[in-house]
């Protein structure tokens, strides 16, 4: 509770906030910076409240509501604070090279999360690596303070704990989980929606994608499923990155692998990698820490310079100075 007083203390110190998410966006990110954002416009009318994120809005997730308040470029000052949702480490904001300042002790943040590998960047740290998304902690927040949850902001937080979770289907789920949800739904989320829009509705483009996924996968000699795509796969299916989001579900789904790994040219000059297990003696955030990443220990990821080569396997080729 100590925690929670302190926060709501910065809240009510600064006239100015920021709430960031990190880029490529999913619906935890999108739902907790939302939501985040309209619980301090509720609570704080009189103060300027701001939603950033670098990169924007997937279609999928356009039905969300205050969508189109998020802003692409951000203006902090020292004078503002800066509310960082669902971000274990400063690069995932896609600010810390421009502005490496918002990370150090001249600007007041507060960073809203669930990731294991965390860093501890921020002014104040709410963690809580028992919740299977950083929405369900933003709602948290919301009952110890005993702020209002309407509608629309329960649609928002049960969009980032039902992507985070996949419909209650991945190992994080919890009671906690549960819990949370049955009470979202009392207050009238949106759960149809969310489902139709995000779990039922694949554009052709995706599918396409998707296909080339599928298509390009192997199994490795040390019992992984590994696939990538490249910037011609994308121009080829005229799929947007964004809707590479759930194609490694499909490669995850393969009896008896010890994990997932699923590369792709983010641009002509980043690789992204995702990794997912459903084994527990398996720690995926372990294998993204090698390549400064991180994540849960089912789920987790890395970004690395470099494009791709097609080899018998998939191997990143630095970039020479």
């Amino acid at each position: 509770m100590v925690l929670y007083e302190k926060i709501r203390t910065h809240f009510e110190a600064f006239s100015t906030i920021w709430c960031i998410c990190h880029t490529n966006p999913d619906g935890d990110a999108l739902g907790s910076l939302l939501g985040m954002f309209a619980l301090l416009q509720q609570q704080y009318p009189s103060k300027t409240i701001k939603a950033f994120c670098k990169d924007i809005v997937p279609e999928q997730f356009r039905y969300l509501p205050l969508y189109t308040n998020i802003q692409h470029e951000c203006t902090a000052v020292p004078n503002d604070l800066l509310v960082f949702v669902d971000c274990a480490v400063p690069k995932q904001t896609g600010l810390f090279e421009e502005f490496p300042e918002y990370f150090t002790s001249q600007y007041t943040s507060i960073c809203i999360d669930h990731h294991v590998s965390n860093s501890f960047y921020a002014t104040e740290t709410v963690l809580d690596t028992s919740s299977a998304s950083a929405c369900e902690i933003i709602f948290d927040i919301a009952k110890q303070l005993e702020w209002k949850v309407d509608s629309a902001i329960a649609t928002l937080l049960l969009t980032g704990l039902l992507t985070d979770t996949g419909c209650f289907l991945h190992s994080n789920t919890n009671g906690h989980s549960y819990r949370t949800a049955a009470t979202l739904l009392r207050l009238q989320a949106n759960h149809s929606t969310i489902v139709r829009d995000v779990f039922r509705s694949t554009k052709i483009s995706t599918l396409r994608l998707w296909g080339r996924v599928l298509e390009k996968m192997h199994i490795t000699s040390d019992g992984a499923v590994v696939s990538a795509v490249t910037t011609n796969d994308f121009l080829a299916s005229r799929a947007d990155y964004s809707e590479l989001n759930g194609a490694i579900d499909y490669l995850n789904s393969v009896p008896g692998m010890r994990f997932s790994l699923l590369l792709a040219e983010k641009d002509t000059q980043t690789i992204k990698g995702s990794l997912r297990t459903l084994r527990p003696d398996v720690d995926v955030s372990q294998l993204a820490s090698k390549f400064d990443g991180g994540g849960h220990k089912a789920a987790a990821g890395f970004t690395i310079p470099g494009t791709l080569e097609s080899h018998t396997t998939w191997q990143i080729r630095p970039h020479t100075t």
